[in-house]
Parts: structure tokens; sequence; C-alpha cells
């Protein structure tokens, strides 16, 4: 019995010791309370480009793979629409802009927005320095260009601001603006929609027709949305309700966003590297474009007052006040974005002694090269 109860305490010591290697292991790892990888998708707006370059680099830097995530990003395109992506459960996380979110949970669908990587809208309408038409007022009785679709609202807010009806062409003539600019640069419409990373690129990427050189931004008017008063929050993450109300999955959105920020952290921080890591992913457009369109989303995204993807109340409500003023929406919207999920992943960053501001941040200056080569 005496040596026996010796073993016994022998036994219950080693039990105690491997607990406590146990629990040092544990802490080392970080991340062994996510043994289990989770399989996660997320639904892109559009096409492989430098707008989306931040999930890309998170992929690519093993960003989710220190979350213990194994994420499958899908392309975009015309014909696909995130939100019923994300609705139908083929993905966890989409992103596009918000009014387009808004609309989607008016008409029932419960979606929201958990993480707001862009701080500001993108949205310009640009016309030919010539033509005089530097003022959205002046656009009166001009043909204007957008490619609808939801992608008029801070367009039509701004026609409509200034004494005129987009909706019923009214004091305007709004046409339906293909994904080319070549109405733009055959002087068949007066002004053009252009994103600042990408349409406006593309004009500046052609020869101007009166001159036979390349596009000048001195041989255009850019009319920024955002500058104008009637941005409208574009990029965010978004999840179902539904699927965030299990704490598993809200733990796994925190790891996502805290992965997803932090690539965009790396892109802002090595923004040449970030454009090699897009171009390895196959994008239409070329590297030239890819550089300019990089330092342009940069530009949307720093510097994030609050902490990259934490959402601004006041665009928030700007977006959503446009959106009911257009019909997008029927109703105010409710409960439609939180930020305790990205504030979550901002502080964890913040714990790890990252940039989440990026203030000192300055945009660069990009060479245009022909057809974005």
């Amino acid at each position: 019995m005496k040596h026996r109860r010796y073993w016994v305490g022998g036994f219950v010591l080693l039990v105690l010791a491997g607990a406590v290697w146990a629990a040092v292991g544990t802490a080392g790892a970080g991340t062994a309370r996510h043994a289990k990888t989770d399989k996660i998708t997320l639904q892109l707006k559009w096409v492989t480009q430098a707008q989306f370059a931040g999930y890309y680099a998170a992929k690519a830097k093993g960003y989710y793979k220190q979350q213990n995530l194994d994420v499958s990003i899908k392309v975009g395109g015309p014909d696909i629409t995130p939100e019923t992506v994300v609705a139908g459960g083929a993905a966890q996380f989409g992103l596009d802009w918000v009014p387009n979110l808004l609309a989607t949970r008016d008409s029932g669908t419960k979606l929201v927005d958990i993480g707001q990587v862009f701080q500001r809208s993108g949205m310009t309408e640009i016309t030919w320095k010539d033509t005089g038409l530097n003022t959205i007022a002046k656009m009166r009785g001009k043909k204007v260009g957008n490619w609808l679709g939801g992608n008029q609202w801070e367009l039509f807010a701004a026609l409509t601001r200034a004494g005129m009806n987009p909706s019923k062409n009214k004091g305007v003539k709004i046409v339906k603006q293909p994904f080319d600019m070549n109405l733009f640069m055959k002087r068949q419409i007066d002004a053009a929609s252009a994103m600042t990373y990408n349409e406006l690129a593309q004009v500046l990427e052609t020869k101007n027709p009166k001159t036979g050189k390349l596009t000048k931004l001195s041989d255009l008017n850019v009319i920024k949305m955002e500058n104008i008063g009637t941005g409208m929050l574009e990029d965010d993450i978004f999840a179902t309700e539904s699927w965030l109300k299990d704490k598993a999955h809200q733990d796994i959105a925190k790891r996502f966003l805290a992965a997803s920020f932090q690539g965009w952290i790396w892109c802002r921080d090595h923004a040449s590297d970030c454009v090699n890591t897009v171009l390895k992913q196959g994008p239409t457009l070329l590297k030239g474009h890819q550089a300019w369109q990089m330092n342009e989303i940069n530009a949307l995204i720093w510097p994030s007052p609050n902490g990259i993807g934490i959402v601004d109340a006041k665009a928030f409500a700007r977006t959503a006040r446009i959106s009911q003023q257009f019909k997008v929406i029927k109703k105010a919207p409710s409960g439609a974005y939180r930020t305790d999920l990205a504030q979550a992943a901002v502080t964890k960053l913040k714990g790890q002694g990252v940039d989440v501001y990026g203030r000192s941040w300055k945009k660069g200056t990009v060479k245009v090269t022909p057809g974005g080569k």
C-alpha cells in the first residue's frame, strides 16, 4: 500500500506536469484554440484587380492561415450579385457598395456591413476641359453617362441637387454607359462616370483624338462626388445576420477581418509588391493599370480615422439618406452595420504594434502607360 500511494502520487504529478506543458504549448501557439481550420468563401464585387488587393495579399502572405482560416476568393462579374451569393450560403462574406447592401436588406434579406474598408467614394464624373462643363449644374441638357444598375445614385443625387430629374430624364439625358470609355473618347456623350482607380486611368492610357497623344489630366474636368457632398460609401465586407448569430461564426468573422485588414495594411506599405501579388492572379488589365489602381485604392482607405474597417456613422447616414431619397430603399435602415467585430480585429492588430490608421500615408505618383501596360 505504501508503494502504491507513492505511485499514485507520482501519477498525479505527471498528469499535472502534462497539463502545465499543454497550457504552455497552447499559449505559445497563439491559435491553438482554433486548432480546426475553418473553410470560408469571400465573394468579390468584380473581376480580379487591385481593388481587391488586400484580400489576395492576406492569402498570399499567410495572414488567413495564421488565423486558421482557409479562404476561397471568388471573382465577381456583371452577372454576379454578391448579396445573392452570400444570402444563398455559397459564401460567408461578400463585398459590394453600401447602397446595394441597403437595397437587399430593405427587401427583407438581412445583410450586415461588418467591415467598411473604403472610407471615401471613388466615383467621379469627367468631361473634356474644352467643353467648359466643369460643374454638375452645367450638365443641364447634356448627355451624361453612367453604368446604372445600382451605380448611379451618387451622380443622380448631384444632378437632383442642381435642379434636374435624372430618374425621368428631365433636364438631363442619362445614357447607359458600357464598361469601357469609348463613348466618352469619341465625344458621343458629354460626361462620363469614372472611378478614380479604373475608368479614369483607362482614359489617361488612351490617346486624346484631338492631340494624338495620351490624354492628360489637364485635358479633363474631374468632378469627384466625395468633394461635392454626394459621395456614398462603397466597398464593404458583409455577412448575413443569421450566420452571425452563432458565436463561433462571430469568432471567424473577427479573425477574417483581422487578416484582411492586415492584407490591406501590407498593400499600403508595399504597394509595388502588392501589385505583383494581384498580377499573379491573372487580371485582364495590365501592370501599369494595376499600379495606378493600387495607388488610388489606397487613397480611398487611408487614412482611416477610426481604424481600418470601422464605419463612419456620418458617412453611413449620408449614404442611407441618398438611398432613401432615390427610393433605393423605402425606409431608413436600422441595424444595417455593426462595428464590434471590426473593432475587435483592429484592437488585436494594435496590440501587435500594427498601424491601423495610416495617418502618415501619402499618395504616390504613378506614371501612366499606354494601354496600361
